[in-house]
């Protein structure tokens, strides 16, 4: 078939995620056709720098046989097997080894899931349960942030907090929301230390507000994702440590669906961090994006008492730790260690970009340049002295993402904030490229603009 052909089976038969489908129907899908190591192709045989890692996922880029053949072979032996009634699988022991040995110290068990959504979902059983077990049954509420990103399910999205996504569904009522550490959008007159000492204290205040007695877990993002690469101040997580530390019983939860395996430089944002967590959220990049699958890190605490306490975990999924999908996480986290790629990230190519990237803080409607690893985010302003916007509809990001693409560069836009999160194979050389495509596409929303 042709792509007015595609396009047109598209719009007839198939619903996309997170998409105005009026909006798709008038301009027509892109329909992407191939990819070779960090680049993608479409169906006119348009070539792309993909600087968003397909969506956060592919940080090996998309050339390497040795995750695909690892998936060919088990499928050929051992297609699929559950992880029920006491059975498992060769797959699945030696994947859960090898992540106990990359994750932090004290995290030496997990439960695997098809999808970080689904790991979210999963968190919120396990906090239930351990608090259940410890017979503190009031424990209940988990406090999030806004503008956080948690997942699509109920119970994701319940965490999340988007406020265009809970306008379309009823969240669940023990979930609360707190200041995020948006310094640019939302510091004022502080200075970004002032407002990460702020913005992690709202913890400490809706804590209090609530009753610590209430209250079960905190879950956040080392760095928020998809709400626009927010990177909070340095000033924020240890103060977060100081107030979690002040009460001792409060769970924290770090969803690394995004940052783990080496976007920050360090295997999991947590790492970077200096943070402990009890839970820990995984999925993405664990396959490179070459087969579904995620799951929960669960800290020696939390469980050793639902391994000790006894009784059924009343939990799981039909997918969980699918053989295929554990050798393509094992074949992946076989080559982040065996090829250093995650060491080249912290003392190569991340400083590389940060340097590079900040060079855009110079173009006339850029307002930020922020990145850390091989994650960054450009604010799109009208005025750089008062970080007004173009307007209330966002459409400045619209408008760059498309023309970023005509320039052959993926980049995201979240409202009128543009990020990227390349692939960790990215090469000095492949920044140059980025970069130089970036400003083009900025050149070109400033004329779109005037």
């Amino acid at each position: 078939m042709n792509k007015s052909e595609l396009q047109q089976q598209d719009r007839e038969h198939l619903l996309h995620p997170f998409t105005d489908f009026h909006e798709l129907g008038e301009q027509g899908t892109r329909v992407i056709t191939g990819a070779e190591g960090v680049y993608i192709t479409d169906i006119d045989g348009h070539k792309m720098l993909d600087g968003m890692s397909g969506l956060w996922c592919c940080n090996l880029g998309y050339s390497r046989r040795e995750i695909s053949d690892a998936i060919y072979e088990q499928l050929n032996t051992l297609p699929f097997y559950n992880s029920f009634f006491q059975c498992t699988t060769v797959p699945s022991i030696e994947l859960a080894d090898a992540l106990a040995a990359v994750a932090p110290a004290h995290m030496n068990n997990v439960f695997f899931t098809g999808s970080g959504s689904e790991a979210n979902d999963t968190n919120l059983r396990i906090i239930r349960r351990y608090w259940d077990l410890m017979e503190r049954p009031e424990k209940r509420i988990v406090i999030s942030r806004k503008n956080a990103y948690h997942g699509s399910t109920i119970g994701g999205a319940s965490l999340g907090g988007m406020s265009g996504m809970h306008k379309q569904f009823q969240a669940l009522d023990y979930i609360e929301h707190i200041q995020q550490p948006y310094w640019f959008g939302e510091g004022g007159d502080m200075s970004p230390e002032e407002f990460g000492v702020y913005a992690a204290r709202c913890l400490d205040e809706k804590i209090q507000e609530l009753g610590p007695e209430n209250v079960a877990a905190f879950i956040a993002e080392p760095i928020q994702g998809a709400g626009g690469v927010i990177i909070p101040p340095e000033t924020y997580w240890p103060e977060v440590k100081k107030v979690l530390d002040q009460y001792g019983d409060i769970l924290l939860v770090m969803d690394e669906v995004i940052f783990g395996f080496g976007r920050t430089g360090e295997w999991f944002g947590a790492d970077y961090y200096g943070m402990q967590p009890d839970l820990m959220t995984f999925a993405k990049a664990v396959t490179n994006g070459y087969f579904p699958l995620g799951g929960t890190m669960v800290g020696d605490r939390v469980a050793e008492v639902i391994k000790a306490k006894g009784g059924e975990f009343t939990h799981g999924y039909t997918y969980s730790a699918h053989p295929a999908a554990c050798k393509a996480g094992l074949a992946t986290i076989n080559i982040l260690r065996n090829e250093k790629i995650i060491e080249n990230v912290r003392e190569n190519t991340a400083p590389y970009l940060a340097k590079r990237w900040a060079e855009l803080a110079d173009h006339p409607i850029v307002g930020e340049a922020r990145s850390l690893g091989l994650v960054g985010a450009l604010e799109l302003v009208k005025d750089k002295s008062s970080r007004a916007r173009f307007d209330d509809k966002c459409t400045a990001g619209g408008v760059c993402r498309d023309l970023s693409i005509k320039n052959g560069l993926v980049m995201r836009a979240t409202g009128d904030t543009m990020i990227i999160a390349p692939p960790l194979i990215l090469t000095k050389e492949q920044v140059d490229e980025l970069v130089e495509k970036a400003r083009r596409a900025l050149d070109d929303t400033a004329k779109a603009l005037a």
